[in-house]
């Protein structure tokens, strides 16, 4: 696989698709309402019917090998999450814990909802391993991250303000698991444990709507960009170094570490370089916390995972072969 297939087949189609939703919000044809109603559909319908029916697919054999994948994916993001937790707490005097905590839920956690399947299939293929990748990572970001990442924003809001009423710190881990990006594929996983035989003449059905996932979420993505008032300093720069170098470094040291497959380190540490999270965003603008330099180095990333996307294939397969 040659760095120019991976311009022309996964970097390219992402920006004229992305270039296009921004085009379109910039005119007026669409606003950043109709981008969340866009998102809706991704995450609650395309993306789980793309990570379910990929899944099932699977065999235990593969979900055997997978279990490296899993601890290398919780591990090393977490790592770099609680990382820029600290840093943008304690390094920055002006932040407080709430915009930190903003700051891990962005440049702490990759878009794998959203460019996922879109960057990992035109690069790896369309098959189950990738599915797996996909929804590992998901889970890992929705399930562990997003709560984290809210349970450190209350307690700061809560400092900041005691009136500030604290929620059930269960209750964003719960949540998270409700919602059919996270339930779906952890669905799949039971149904291949149990060795129930999928039918094929099912997937047509499912994956109707599946297709629909990477394309929908890029052109999202880009009206979402159109909305965003950028305004780069410091610690937009920081985020994007943290989330473009310093996240796919840790996942690549601990996959070699660990002695992971080698088709699924190549895939994780891509899914590791992909752009922050817009989860973040969504997040950081409901909370009125950290919006602007949020989504400035969101912004950054997309730009710089332009050259960074071909360039950690091409460390990861130097490393692999060296070690």
């Amino acid at each position: 696989m040659g760095i120019s297939h991976v311009i022309l087949y996964a970097i390219v189609p992402i920006i004229v698709v992305m270039l296009a939703g921004f085009i379109a919000g910039k005119k007026g044809a669409f606003t950043g309402e109709d981008s969340k109603k866009f998102n809706k559909v991704v995450l609650d319908f395309a993306l789980p019917a793309a990570l379910f029916v990929s899944i099932v697919q699977a065999s235990r054999e593969d979900l055997a090998k997978d279990i490296k994948l899993t601890i290398v994916s919780a591990v090393g993001i977490m790592a770099v999450f609680m990382a820029v937790y600290f840093i943008f707490k304690y390094c920055f005097k002006k932040n407080t814990g709430a915009d930190a905590a903003v700051s891990a839920l962005i440049s702490g956690s990759p878009t794998i909802g959203f460019l996922g399947f879109a960057v990992l299939e035109p690069i790896f293929g369309v098959n189950p391993s990738v599915a797996l990748v996909v929804a590992i990572v998901g889970i890992v970001v929705n399930a562990i991250g997003i709560p984290v990442g809210l349970s450190l924003m209350d307690a700061s809001l809560a400092k900041q303000n005691p009136d500030h009423k604290k929620t059930n710190p269960w209750k964003p881990v719960l949540h998270a698991l409700a919602q059919p990006v996270a339930w779906a594929p952890i669905l799949a996983v039971i149904w291949v444990l149990v060795g129930i035989p999928w039918p094929k003449e099912l997937s047509p059905s499912f994956n109707l709507i599946a297709k629909a996932n990477a394309s929908m979420a890029v052109f999202s993505a880009g009206i979402t960009l159109s909305a965003i008032k950028i305004q780069i300093n410091w610690q937009a720069v920081l985020g994007s170094i943290m989330k473009m170098i310093v996240m796919p470094a840790v996942i690549l040291a601990l996959g070699l570490l660990f002695k992971m497959d080698a088709d699924n380190l190549r895939m994780l540490v891509v899914a590791a370089a992909l752009p922050p999270a817009f989860s973040g965003i969504i997040i950081a603008d409901e909370y009125d916390t950290y919006v602007a330099t949020g989504t400035s180095s969101l912004t950054l990333s997309v730009i710089l995972f332009i050259g960074f996307c071909p360039l950690w294939i091409w460390l990861t397969n130097l490393a692999l072969s060296a070690f």
